[in-house]
């Protein structure tokens, strides 16, 4: 039948020479033999039993080394042995044609997917890397390192794998991407409407700059208003948010209402704008700038009159709590969140007050609230310094439990 790998007729006194050096006590030797792509394949599936680790590793490396033995060095029990194989067969995949890599995957399918699910994460980190644009690789190896929980594994399939769709990339947001790896997705090229405002939905400042850096990615007017609406608490969004193309007016509006004024500078220079819009802004930054910054809300009998009038008729809800939100209407936000929660306004005011991003996401939790607009009372309202600011959990869930946030609000029972 002969080997498993075509070779030429076998030089029987060099294979016997080979069998005594595969037995040879001494590691160098063994190493060698490991190391030789000459070497028959039965002798180099023989040294995968060596208890050498710089023999294994050897063999890990030498691209003659038979597809069986792969296999078994798959599993071996050191890491450095694996990470080698990784490597050889990473190395080859982008040499070689379509036909020719087809063929090479059909043979060590099985071993990418073994070293797809490693325990050693730069294993994975390789095979990730080296499957990361191409066509030929089983579409379950490519959604299973899209999935790691390791942001270096996932990033460079979920940036740049062409077999991802976007139903793939949406669903894999929806049950969880690898901390840091989101911005992997927005810097995506092509990506769509959906993705987009999935990306957006994250409340992740990092993944929507890079989304908004990313100049092919679509967005739809409705989801750039949403990151308006986020940003201006955020500062790290702000440049991003400028240098967007396009924009409309209206939200150059809106920006030109909390940036910085070298920003608005940047904005018109960026979308070309006419002297007349031009004035504009910078008229706004001016008003803003005289501002003293801090909302006065109108007359508290009015603010408190109106939240009851639409409790007693069953219509305080989170639509009119955004209104008010929008408007900064404090004293409207305080006594429709006093009458939702049955706290007294004293123990909301307190709270809102508080600037503690974990004690505001409770109280609109308890309110009965999303979180999205736990999120905008935190940086509207409550004025919570950026770094305490609480992020949605899955782009629209709470990231606490029930008790959990009880626990945040028994601190203020009286």
């Amino acid at each position: 039948m002969g080997s498993q790998i075509d070779k030429p007729a076998i030089d029987t006194a060099s294979y016997e020479n080979n069998k005594a050096r595969a037995r040879s006590t001494d590691v160098a030797v063994r190493a060698n033999l490991a190391a030789r792509e000459d070497a028959e394949p039965e002798i180099l599936y023989y040294l995968t039993d060596d208890s050498s680790k710089a023999v294994r590793k050897n063999l890990a490396h030498n691209p003659a080394t038979p597809v069986q033995a792969d296999l078994r060095l798959a599993h071996d029990e050191h890491g450095e042995v694996r990470t080698e194989l990784a490597r050889k067969i990473c190395k080859l995949i982008p040499d070689l044609s379509g036909q020719e890599a087809e063929q090479l995957l059909e043979k060590t399918v099985t071993i990418l997917e073994i070293l797809a699910e490693d325990q050693t994460v730069a294993v994975r980190a390789i095979i990730s890397e080296a499957l990361k644009d191409t066509m030929v690789v089983p579409k379950h190896i490519v959604l299973a390192l899209a999935q790691d929980v390791e942001e270096t594994v996932a990033s460079p399939i979920l940036e740049y794998s062409p077999l991802l769709s976007d139903a793939d990339l949406k669903e894999i947001m929806a049950s969880g991407v690898a901390a840091g790896a989101l911005p992997a997705i927005a810097r995506r090229k092509g990506i769509v409407e959906d993705v987009s405002e999935a990306i957006v939905a994250s409340l992740e400042v990092p993944a929507i700059a890079a989304l908004l850096a990313n100049p092919s990615a679509k967005i739809r007017e409705e989801t750039l208003d949403q990151i308006v609406d986020q940003a201006e608490a955020v500062e790290p969004l702000h440049e991003p948010l400028v240098m967007r193309l396009d924009l409309s007016l209206r939200a150059m509006r809106r920006i030109a209402g909390f940036v910085a004024s070298s920003l608005v500078e940047k904005l018109v220079k960026k979308h070309k704008l006419s002297t007349d819009i031009e004035k504009e802004l910078k008229s706004i930054v001016r008003s803003r700038i005289d501002d003293t910054r801090q909302f006065v809300p109108p007359s508290k009998a009015v603010g408190k009159s109106r939240a009851e009038s639409l409790w007693t008729a069953g219509k305080l809800d989170e639509e009119v709590i955004a209104d008010a939100v929008d408007g900064k209407d404090l004293d409207f936000i305080t006594t429709g969140l006093s009458l939702l929660t049955k706290y007294s306004y004293k123990k909301v005011a307190a709270m809102l007050a508080s600037r503690n991003g974990k004690v505001v996401t409770s109280l609109c939790w308890k309110a009965g609230l999303s979180m999205r607009l736990a999120f905008t009372v935190q940086t509207k309202i409550a004025r919570v310094p950026r770094g305490d600011i609480i992020n949605a959990r899955n782009g629209m869930e709470y990231p606490f439990t029930d008790e959990e946030m009880d626990w945040q609000l028994s601190f203020y029972e009286n």
